[in-house]
């Protein structure tokens, strides 16, 4: 009959907590688990999907080499370390080892990877990274260093006013329960919901109010509500002159604002505007969620930046039902701007220890004698990811070594040179850092609920093979370690900090050295959490007090011991940490642990607004295209099957109808689609929720599958394919996808 076992679902950063019918090597059946400390019981419609990830056909189950005609050749395991670390070797001995790049470490819900792969950069001298959060989050992440030196979150459970600023937590989450909590908003006549999105979304329909903003003016619209509370007199003065520093060098700026004509920029009545900022600023609470709509828009940072004032003015932060600062199990983001970081080639600001991924290939295609040679790519799918997929793979194919480490043969893993194939995310155990609850935040460690092909690694074990195949480790020292496990985990924690102590970098191998230590005594099947060891510490001395209010120490054990104790015994994940909302403000980092107003470039941007909105559409491009559009059944590309969309199964190209017409296109029709970096056949829908002149294509579609028969074939457009790595914030370097001109042209 199959046995329910407890996991929790891997397509958002949510992680809601699940329980799946395991029999006969499939997921029969998905519910939510209600013993999840988040999701309690909740789950969306795309969970109950997962055995099309789980069955993959296009699985990869032996390490594989490319050959010299193109193709892949299966080999041992000792022979793809032996050789990939020969070859790592041998860029680090003539080049250097900054000249390898890493990106990847993790998709969502598949968060270890990146704590092991720390090891593997230091045995080969690895510097240069991204990820993801690179496409999306290193505006916010710079606008957060600056202001507060730490992240920030917002408290919708409970807050007064909800504002989503390119945010439509119906289809994307973000928040536990995004539906259950939308619909209480929405029903609650005491509450107030506020959108800031172009198109009719499904959260714009509950909300009270839908600021349907013209296409890439975001900061035009965010800025008047801005200067609309100063002129209202809606700052909160006395919060405001105690908790932040740099009001009267913002307030010029600010008080100069022409609200009407930005007002007018943005396409919303100027006294819908008032009336909004009224709202703001009489409420008792306020909680804000930006997200890609406009973090990958035109002036992305510089909104980050403005959406933070509207909370920080307004006394917002702290406090019940406004933003918070979230407790962390492990470092999700670093937050601290370091001026001097840049990448090598092109000299973009590396923000949290990420290079921008628009100039990745920008990196590669050169002779600048301090380009990338190589790339080990993990978990990561650049090539249908990133802005413009034909220069990625150019780029890739230019390398003197990829290496991929996935479980399918992505896009990505095409263009490698060897392949190494690992456990799928219920094969293994695994975890998420995306923990971001407050006053109570859990952690949850996933328990395997299948044993992997035989053939195939945990990324844990392909790291610790790469390291030692480098030799780096001290001769010796694992040994050693694990001679002192016999007296306990107290008398290894000792001797591991005091072997940390002896030599400069050691510590950035300390994963692998858990792993092969502390690792071997766990349960089975949770060897890859040894990592969490170091996490129950982290955890203790930055949040000490909030999680002991929450895992109280036992008679026998230390406060970090019981920490790791429940994370390998908690199959539905626990509460690691119990805090007051003043405790915010002991996490804000500024020098003087007050709320930093003043960035001065961003308030150079504000200014260069009042110069007016530059178009970027033309007659050759009159359309602006949203690349990556949220559906009920569009994921990223963990879903690699499209047989898992129970409709859209082609990914349509969404239009209003009066550019429909004018073109002469009906719902169904097929239609050429034209940017400046490619083109590509879709099928057309007619859609109300499409602002004139606006167009969409939503996320995940253009992937290879195999068929029944075996045959590739692709499903639905690859937005990448029609983007370009030239449109991206000047800062944080992310790019517009929301933002890209474009045309149709109807297929006879």
């Amino acid at each position: 009959m199959g046995d329910w076992k407890k996991t929790a679902c891997i397509l958002c950063e949510l992680n809601c907590g699940i329980e799946v019918l395991a029999q006969d090597g499939e997921i029969k059946k998905v519910r939510g688990d209600k013993a999840h400390p988040a999701s309690k019981g909740y789950v969306c419609q795309k969970a109950s999907r997962l055995n099309h990830y789980h069955t993959g056909r296009d699985r990869v189950t032996s390490p594989l080499r490319r050959t010299k005609d193109g193709d892949f050749e299966e080999i041992s395991w000792d022979t793809a370390i032996t050789e990939i670390a020969s070859k790592l070797g041998a860029v680090k001995d003539q080049y250097g080892g900054d000249k390898i790049f890493y990106y990847g470490g993790g998709g969502q819900g598949n968060h270890l990877p990146g704590a092991y792969s720390r090891a593997t950069l230091a045995a080969f001298g690895a510097k240069y990274k991204s990820t993801a959060i690179a496409q999306e989050k290193t505006g916010e992440i710079f606008v957060n260093s600056l202001m507060l030196g730490n992240g920030t979150r917002g408290d919708f459970e409970h807050s007064e006013v909800s504002i989503f600023i390119g945010k439509n937590p119906w289809q994307s989450h973000g928040i536990p329960r995004a539906r259950v909590l939308l619909r209480e908003i929405h029903k609650d006549s005491k509450r107030k919901m506020i959108v800031i999105d172009p198109r009719v979304s499904e959260t714009a329909e509950l909300a009270d109010y839908h600021l349907a903003v013209k296409p890439g003016t975001d900061a035009w619209l965010i800025a008047a509500l801005l200067g609309a509370l100063v002129q209202q007199d809606g700052i909160d003065q006395d919060w405001v002159r105690e908790n932040t520093v740099g009001l009267d060098e913002i307030m010029p700026f600010i008080a100069s604002i022409p609200v009407a004509e930005f007002a007018e920029i943005s396409g919303i009545e100027l006294e819908t505007i008032k009336e909004v900022s009224r709202v703001i600023a009489n409420a008792d609470s306020v909680a804000v969620f930006e997200d890609l709509g406009v973090q990958m828009n035109r002036h992305s940072t510089l909104v980050s930046y403005l959406e933070k004032l509207i909370w920080a003015l307004t006394g917002n932060f702290g406090k019940k039902g406004a933003q918070f600062v979230p407790t962390q199990m492990g470092p999700v983001a670093t937050f601290k701007v370091t001026p001097q970081l840049k990448s090598p080639v092109v000299g973009a600001p590396i923000i949290s220890g990420l290079v921008p991924c628009n100039v990745i290939s920008e990196e590669i295609l050169t002779d600048h004698p301090d380009r990338y040679r190589a790339m080990i790519i993990e978990s990561g799918n650049p090539v249908h990811s990133v802005a413009d997929s034909k220069r990625m793979r150019e780029a890739l194919r230019s390398l003197e070594c990829v290496v991929v480490i996935d479980i399918a043969m992505t896009e990505t893993a095409r263009e490698a040179d060897y392949i190494l194939p690992t456990a799928n995310q219920f094969e293994k155990a695994e975890a998420t850092f995306f923990n971001f609850e407050f006053p109570e935040n859990y952690f949850h460690l996933r328990h395997p609920v299948f044993d992997p092909p035989a053939n195939v690694l945990p990324e844990p074990e392909i790291h610790a093979r790469l390291v030692e195949a480098a030799g780096v480790l001290p001769e010796g020292l694992v040994d050693k370690l694990r001679s002192r496990q016999k007296f306990g985990r107290l008398a290894f924690g000792a001797a591991f900090q005091k072997a940390m102590r002896s030599a400069p970098g050691l510590m950035n191998l300390a994963p692998v050295i858990l792993y092969r230590t502390i690792g071997e005594t766990l349960p089975a099947g949770l060897k890859s959490a040894s990592v969490l060891w170091g996490s129950a510490n982290f955890a203790l001395a930055k949040f000490g007090e909030g999680v002991k209010r929450a895992v109280k120490p036992g008679i026998s054990l230390t406060p970090n011991e019981v920490v790791f104790d429940k994370i390998l015994n908690s199959p539905s994940g626990f509460v690691f940490s119990k805090d007051d909302y003043e405790e915010s403000f002991d996490r804000i980092r500024t020098a003087d642990g007050k709320i930093n107003l003043v960035i001065p470039t961003l308030l150079d941007e504000l200014e260069s607004l009042k110069q007016g909105y530059q178009a970027l559409t033309n007659d050759e491009f009159p359309l602006v295209l949203a690349a990556g559009e949220r559906r009920s059944f569009t994921a990223n590309t963990i879903y690699r099957n499209p047989e898992w969309r129970r409709k859209d199964l082609e990914g349509a190209l969404r239009i209003n109808q009066a550019d429909a017409s004018a073109l002469g296109l009906a719902t169904g029709d097929k239609a050429q689609l034209v940017t400046h970096a490619g083109s590509a056949k879709v099928v057309v829908e007619v859609s109300e929720r499409m602002p004139q002149g606006n167009v969409s294509l939503p996320n995940g579609q253009g992937i290879a599958y195999p068929t029944d028969n075996g045959e590739s074939k692709v499903t639905g457009t690859s937005t990448n394919e029609l983007t370009g790595t030239h449109l991206r914030d000047f800062i944080a370097g992310t790019p517009w996808h929301k933002h890209v001109p474009a045309r149709l042209e109807a297929i006879g």
